[in-house]
């Protein structure tokens, strides 16, 4: 599981350092590749475990329908596995690029992923994301939460 948020600078390589409290987590699963795909106006993290299971749904999603042929071209085919190497994933070049992702960024962890932001952009949306907590945190109840 992936939980808090952290602060970070990529290096030139655009090289990150995956925050220990992950690495336990992906240790324990016996992870050692990340796969790492754009979503909006950040960049997301999954286990290969994990995403191995969302491309074999997305698989079976109809060829004719457009939103989920647009699904596969925008989320699916922005995916790329990072190898953990000494405790860092090296984010391509053109997934910063899409994010606009330079070198500070947050890391954000939510249960079985991790958002990567520009730290600008996640100040952004993090004072977003708590007004739209507070005012529709009684829909959770439908959630079980």
């Amino acid at each position: 599981m992936f939980r808090g948020r952290s602060s970070h600078t990529l290096d030139d390589k655009g090289r990150l350092i995956i925050p220990s409290r992950f690495m336990e987590s992906l240790k324990k699963r016996g992870e050692d590749t990340l796969v790492i795909t754009n979503h909006e106006d950040c960049l997301i993290g999954f286990t290969k475990t994990d995403w191995e299971r969302i491309e074999e749904k997305a698989a079976r999603l109809p060829l004719f329908d457009p939103v989920a042929q647009a699904y596969l071209r925008y989320f699916i085919s922005g995916a790329e596995y990072c190898q953990i190497k000494n405790g860092k994933i090296t984010i391509p070049y053109e997934l910063r690029k899409i994010a606009n992702i330079d070198k500070d960024v947050t890391l954000v962890g939510i249960t079985t992923r991790f958002e990567i932001w520009d730290t600008k952009r996640w100040q952004e949306i993090y004072l977003k994301s708590a007004d739209v907590f507070n005012t529709g945190k009684d829909r959770l109840i439908q959630y079980g939460i």
